[in-house]
């Protein structure tokens, strides 16, 4: 078995290798990750049989260039079954291909993830908007998973449900099988019911809406239930409560009630790229664990370099802490889980601060 390349002192993580508290810095508002050493390990999926392992990397990952995976295969950072190979070597199905990389991760914006409730086998936070739930595509340590394990110590953790990675309030997760298993019987039987909280454009009509009434595209029912809870002339709160469960069904139900949220920029208009992929678009890691984005082509805004780690010559992204092509301007959508109330429970998040219009909103949001 060839050795994984690298001098001496370097360590090369795995996604066995739990987040720390010293593997974050924060600054400027921002929450980024110390770069770390780190293997991707996948297997050849049958589409990529029969290429050689630089042409499958060079099609398949367009962040870095021929030239790059070239080296990496000489220097040993791409290596088949454990050994090294030559660029030319045609990849066969299943075999286990390892990327040895200096990982960077994008930042996400600094807010804290509060522990709201922490019961014996349950636990409920407040997600900060930007922060993914779990692990994916450049994701790992700035992930909420990861956070609250190096900063809480709390694993393993469950997620009952997901919010996209813009969106931000109340998360659930159970602290065991079991009882995830209980919270899984109960979605599928349609026993929970979801409230969010939304700032739109415009003043929101009095009394209850409905949006999505019927089926989308795909033949699936989507109906999600809108009440106004203030408004100052210009944006509306909106409760949301969402029947179903689709993909961005909130976002798109309000933006064909004529009612958008007012920050997202993927349905404000179509000429926008969508929120939820800023940030993940750009340069992704490169192996064939991550997500198969293409890399954005301009500049990292990054340049410090006084955080403490190791640049690596071999690496795409040194010398800054962020990967290239992270644009750094996003901001969180207003778009906020509030409420998930099942057969004999119910956890509930405050409301964020974009939320309150005035005084008397305040008095009317109030859990």
């Amino acid at each position: 078995m060839a050795a994984p390349p690298g001098g001496a002192g370097i360590v090369w993580q795995t996604p066995a290798n739990p987040p720390e508290p010293q593997d974050y810095v924060i600054r400027n508002g921002r929450r980024y990750v110390r770069p770390y050493y780190f293997e991707f390990i996948s297997h050849v999926k049958n589409r990529w049989a029969g290429k050689t392992i630089v042409d499958l990397f060079t099609d398949e990952f367009k962040g870095r260039s021929r030239e790059y995976y070239v080296r990496a295969v000489k220097c040993g950072r791409l290596q088949v079954d454990g050994q090294m190979v030559h660029k030319d070597y045609i990849v066969k199905s299943s075999q286990k291909i390892s990327h040895f990389l200096h990982r960077h991760e994008p930042p996400v914006l600094a807010g804290d993830i509060s522990i709201l409730q922490n019961e014996v086998d349950v636990v409920t936070i407040c997600k900060p908007a930007s922060v993914p739930v779990h692990p994916c595509g450049q994701y790992r340590k700035n992930t909420v998973v990861g956070i609250l394990q190096a900063e809480h110590g709390l694993t393993p953790l469950f997620p009952v449900h997901r919010l996209d990675r813009l969106v931000s309030g109340l998360l659930i997760f159970a602290k065991n099988a079991e009882r995830a298993e209980c919270f899984r019987q109960q979605i599928e039987a349609g026993l929970l019911q979801k409230e969010y909280v939304a700032k739109v454009v415009g003043v929101f009509p009095d009394g209850e809406i409905s949006g999505g009434a019927g089926k989308e595209a795909n033949g699936k029912q989507a109906l999600t239930r809108f009440q106004r809870i203030c408004t100052d002339g210009t944006h509306s709160i909106v409760l949301c409560r969402p029947v179903t469960g689709r993909t961005h069904q909130i976002r798109v139900h309000l933006k064909y009630t004529g009612y958008p949220i007012a920050n997202d920029e993927l349905y404000l208009s179509g000429d926008f790229c969508p929120r939820s992929i800023k940030g993940t678009s750009a340069s992704t890691e490169m192996a064939p664990s991550d997500s198969d984005s293409s890399a954005a082509d301009h500049g990292n805004k990054d340049s410090e370099t006084d955080e403490g780690f190791d640049i690596d010559p071999m690496c795409t992204n040194c010398p800054n802490l962020a990967p290239v092509g992270y644009d750094g301007d996003e901001e969180g959508l207003w778009l906020h889980c509030v409420r998930y109330t099942g057969p004999d429970w119910s956890y509930e998040c405050p409301y964020p601060d974009w939320a309150f219009l005035d005084s008397v909103s305040t008095k009317k949001m109030k859990l």
